[in-house]
């Protein structure tokens, strides 16, 4: 199947992972091996949303290991508009400089939320707040690897997996073999669509090594981010041992009825759709808005 991709999976990216205690969140920053360019998937801004007060603790240890290690960044990636934690894409950005990037049917979820938070006409639904939005299949290139964005909705209709030579990134697409995969039933989600992006993940190579977006440790065990495609397609408790799309969808459906929203579902969502920038009131305060009865 590789030959389909416009990747050279004997390139091996070096790959960090930053845990998120907080939002059990993994970002990460990866480096072409042969020079010193670097990409940034997924990064994590700080929220007290109790308080109503931001920081970026998690961001500065990032921007702190990028510079220590004189890399050179180049893209920052959002694998897609996340529910569970606000990107620090642009904090990252004014330190380090790189193009911010997403899937392009970032402009479904615009237009959804957008009604959702009762948006005027000032927020753009364009993409416009990213550098760039990729269709599926798009290549771009960390230094001198090769990349490519596939498509992968289903959690949410802008998910993307990010293919690195060997390395691939999945953001909510999967969990760990013990964790499965993310829910469909947010605006936009589908089960069925769900499950046949995650196999598009699976028809890449076996030796293929995975990252995932997010951990919690089931069962105890201790956080893990890292595992590979033979490792899903046979032990993946939700689409592993060839279990069917039918068996897939009604296993899901009824998991996800089961589920609270995450807790910081209404901050990201109002944050990731502008690219990672907190909205703002008439008179240019930073502002959130709490819809009642809408999610």
């Amino acid at each position: 199947m590789m030959s389909n991709y416009p990747v050279d999976r004997s390139v091996k990216p070096e790959v960090k992972g930053f845990f998120d205690p907080d939002t059990n969140t993994i970002s990460y920053v990866v480096r072409d091996p042969d020079s010193k360019a670097c990409a940034v998937i997924d990064s994590v801004m700080d929220i007290d949303y109790a308080a109503g007060r931001i920081t970026y603790g998690h961001a500065d240890e990032i921007i702190a290991w990028i510079r220590s290690n004189g890399f050179d960044l180049e893209w920052i990636i959002e694998t897609h508009v996340h529910a569970d934690h606000l990107s620090a894409a642009p904090y990252i950005q004014q330190q380090l400089g790189g193009k911010i990037g997403i899937g392009d049917q970032i402009m479904v979820v615009q237009e959804t939320f957008g009604k959702v938070f009762n948006e005027g006409t000032e927020f753009q639904r364009d993409g416009s707040q990213f550098d760039a939005l990729f269709r599926d299949g798009d290549t771009y290139r960390i230094g001198s690897m090769n990349a490519f964005a596939m498509y992968t909705p289903g959690h949410t209709p802008a998910c993307m997996v990010h293919v690195m030579g060997d390395a691939a990134f999945v953001g909510d697409t999967l969990f760990m073999p013990d964790g499965g995969s993310a829910r469909a039933d947010f605006p936009g989600g589908d089960a069925g669509v769900l499950y046949d992006s995650i196999q598009k993940v699976l028809a890449l190579p076996d030796e293929m090594r995975l990252f995932m977006c997010h951990d919690y440790g089931p069962n105890g065990r201790d956080i893990q981010w890292e595992t590979t495609v033979g490792e899903e397609k046979a032990h993946n408790i939700h689409v592993g041992g060839g279990k069917t799309r039918e068996e897939f969808i009604r296993f899901r459906s009824e998991r996800d009825k089961q589920l609270a929203m995450p807790r910081l579902i209404i901050p990201s969502l109002q944050v990731n759709m502008r690219a990672g920038e907190v909205p703002t009131d008439k008179d240019g305060q930073a502002m959130l808005k709490v819809p009642v009865n809408k999610l």
